[in-house]
């Protein structure tokens, strides 16, 4: 069975993290999730990489704040692809993770999202959307259309209900 592997340099992220785990939940989609750091733990982050790409990794998701090398790290040991999560942090709250995710070296891709928890969601929805092309996970692509059409409704929902709101207090 195919599966994302959901990694973060600390515990503290994980409060922004979960945001991610649930929208794969929401979409099925397999995960397992660790807390490794490219800096403090470099020989176990290889480890996480290497054994769960052989059992069938199909997706990366690495979250990291500050330095933020996790992802790119992850994306010198795989050809699958890497999905950085930038966190706020560090002294300019989040651009660091930001630069450190997205200016990769050529030949190094690293998908990277959004500081935070749009970006934590984020990923989970572009590995809804790679997996999607994968056999085993066909119906995603209808649980992806659903979704959108579920956003459409709620911001005509949305919309209704500020105009009853600003018709009423013109009354």
């Amino acid at each position: 069975m195919s599966f994302v592997v959901v990694m973060m340099g600390s515990k503290s992220d994980w409060q922004i993290m979960k945001e991610c785990v649930s929208t794969l939940d929401k979409f099925d989609i397999k995960y397992e999730v660790y807390i490794t750091s490219a800096h403090r733990s470099p020989e176990q982050t290889r480890n996480i990489v290497l054994d769960s790409q052989n059992r069938g990794a199909k997706a990366f998701i690495a979250a990291a704040g500050m330095a933020a090398h996790l992802a790119g790290a992850v994306a010198a040991l795989t050809t699958k692809p890497v999905i950085a999560v930038p966190l706020q942090g560090g002294i300019i709250d989040g651009l660091d993770s930001l630069l450190s995710s997205v200016q990769m070296p050529k030949g190094m891709p690293v998908a990277t999202m959004s500081v935070g928890k749009a970006g934590a969601i984020n990923a989970a929805y572009f590995v809804a959307q790679i997996f999607s092309t994968l056999p085993e996970y066909a119906h995603i692509s209808k649980a992806l259309l659903d979704d959108r059409e579920g956003q459409v409704r709620q911001l005509q929902e949305d919309t209704k209900n500020l105009l009853k709101e600003l018709n009423s207090t013109k009354e």
